[in-house]
């Protein structure tokens, strides 16, 4: 079930790992957090920002231009009127894992997170989904079987979306994406984040000691969310501490002090891109920026098969309904059955539940 961000330490206790399940080490691990800090922030911050402060108005209308780009596709809802009227709204965030080497906004996404900002209920939820989920990937079904961090590589954003939407049944209104080195100087660029680590360990020369409080720069930052191999949950354990990490950045976005800085806008120009205009950040600094007081994260859990000597992380129907479910009640839709990639029909359900 989904925890929220003070449950962290006791999810901790109850997840148990499964060695038999856990997929190869990586050499090199790659960032999981840092494409949605600007959502966050934007978010959380009140919307006098935009106004009260002509010079960091025009940095952030500068910054909205230079991060916008389209996804090529065709919404399935009327995004315009869901923002205008405060509705439940759904964001695709997707972090490349080519950032550190230079190439921008290239290869495949090591990361998604569909998030659901509900500002009727004041609630925020982020579902993680495998970067190895066994899917077929939009318009590219021939290449079957795909792992859905590669749709971004085949085809872009807009594959990404149309994978997701139709691996789980439900729409995507926007999507971001930030490259992986982006974490440390967005970190550093609203002065830190203090947190409390959920175990002991040492990880890129920085240690961290469990229950102890402990003030991260953007380099400790970094260190803190991407180590894997000595945490006895695997990735399902960094990912609790990323979600840590997130709500750290939450708060301290929410501070109109970290924001007054040119650094803030240019660290945020150079790693997101993102479809979501200048005046679509507007309505959402005005109208859902109180979704971070509740904050619940989830993520859909897989287990590793093998296919031509190729590992997959399989999500079963259950697990994937169960997922469709928590997002489609968050988007106030009605409910529907699970999505499939491999079925000839793109139709996704976007009726309303009469339950708002």
């Amino acid at each position: 079930m989904p925890t929220s961000s003070n449950e962290l330490s006791e999810t901790t206790k109850k997840l148990q790992p499964n060695r038999r399940q856990r997929r190869p080490i990586r050499k090199h691990h790659r960032l999981k957090l840092a494409f949605f800090i600007f959502c966050i922030i934007f978010v959380s911050a009140s919307g006098v920002f935009f106004y009260k402060f002509t010079k960091l108005y025009q940095q952030a209308r500068q910054t909205a231009t230079k991060v916008y780009s389209s996804a090529h596709i065709s919404k399935v809802r009327d995004t315009q009127q869901l923002l205008q009227q405060g509705k439940p709204i759904s964001i695709l965030l997707m972090g490349t894992d080519t950032g550190a080497l230079g190439r921008n906004f290239k290869g495949r996404t090591d990361t998604l997170i569909v998030l659901v900002l509900n500002p009727q209920k004041q609630k925020m939820t982020l579902v993680s989904l495998p970067r190895d989920a066994l899917v077929a990937i939009y318009g590219f079904e021939n290449s079957y079987p795909s792992k859905l961090n590669s749709a971004y590589d085949y085809g872009g954003s807009g594959t990404a979306v149309k994978t997701v939407q139709k691996y789980l049944n439900i729409p995507i209104d926007f999507y971001a994406t930030i490259n992986m080195g982006g974490l440390e100087n967005l970190v550093n660029a609203v002065n830190g984040v203090t947190i409390t680590p959920t175990l002991t360990f040492s990880y890129g020369g920085y240690s961290f000691k469990k229950n102890i409080k402990q003030d991260l720069n953007g380099k400790q930052a970094l260190a803190y969310v991407r180590m894997r191999h000595s945490d006895p949950l695997g990735d399902y354990g960094r990912q609790l501490r990323q979600r840590q990490v997130l709500t750290a950045i939450s708060h301290k976005g929410s501070n109109l002090k970290s924001l007054m800085s040119s650094t803030f806008f240019n660290e945020i120009g150079n790693e997101l891109r993102t479809d979501l205009t200048f005046k679509d950040l507007e309505l959402l600094a005005f109208k859902y920026r109180h979704t971070s007081r509740n904050l619940v994260s989830d993520h859909a859990q897989g287990t590793q098969d093998v296919i031509d000597g190729v590992s997959f992380e399989a999500v079963s129907e259950n697990e994937k309904q169960r997922v469709t479910n928590e997002l489609r009640k968050a988007l106030q839709l009605e409910s529907a059955t699970t999505g499939n990639t491999l079925s000839s029909s793109n139709q996704i359900n976007i009726n309303s539940s009469n339950d708002q």
